[in-house]
């Protein structure tokens, strides 16, 4: 890989990349992640019983609410008018987790990339701590960006591991 970082001046220094040039292009980024837990925690969030209360509702709001606010979060991100952010789960009985999908859409200068992945983040770190006066051992891993599309660069997904 020889591309260069776009985040340092000449000197060296950190910046925020100026996007004043470019196009408007529609963009979308894909992002998934997992949290592991023991089975009693999965079966007690699928049954609704976290003293909490619902636990992947309030993830998925969580999720939301972190998307907007990345550039809070990450310094050299743009703050970014979104068109769309979704959050999915899919519990796994056989492996005892909760697989976290998110997609989200703009249109606009900069992808959307962060915004993605910081979903999938705050949703595995909001079901740890709706859960965690159960099982302080779960593993929250695997998160990662599926694939980008729009942009100068294009389409951009994972190759198969």
């Amino acid at each position: 890989m020889s591309k260069e970082l776009s985040h340092f001046d000449k000197e060296g220094k950190a910046v925020m990349v100026d996007i004043s040039g470019k196009n408007d292009t529609d963009r979308t980024a894909v992002a998934t992640g997992e949290i592991k837990m023991h089975p009693d925690t999965l079966k007690t969030i699928k049954e609704g019983n976290i003293k909490k209360g619902d636990v992947l509702g309030v993830a998925r709001v969580a999720a939301i609410m972190a998307s907007k606010n990345t550039y809070n979060m990450i310094p050299m991100c743009h703050n970014i008018l979104l068109s769309s952010a979704k959050i999915e789960f899919e519990t796994d009985d056989e492996n005892s987790t909760v697989k976290i999908k998110s997609i989200v859409k703009t249109s606009g200068k900069t992808g959307v990339e962060m915004e993605a992945l910081m979903m999938v983040s705050v949703a595995g770190l909001t079901i740890y701590d709706m859960c965690k006066a159960i099982d302080k051992g779960m593993v929250i891993g695997e998160i990662k960006l599926e694939e980008k599309l729009g942009g100068k660069s294009g389409v951009w997904k994972r190759e198969e591991e």
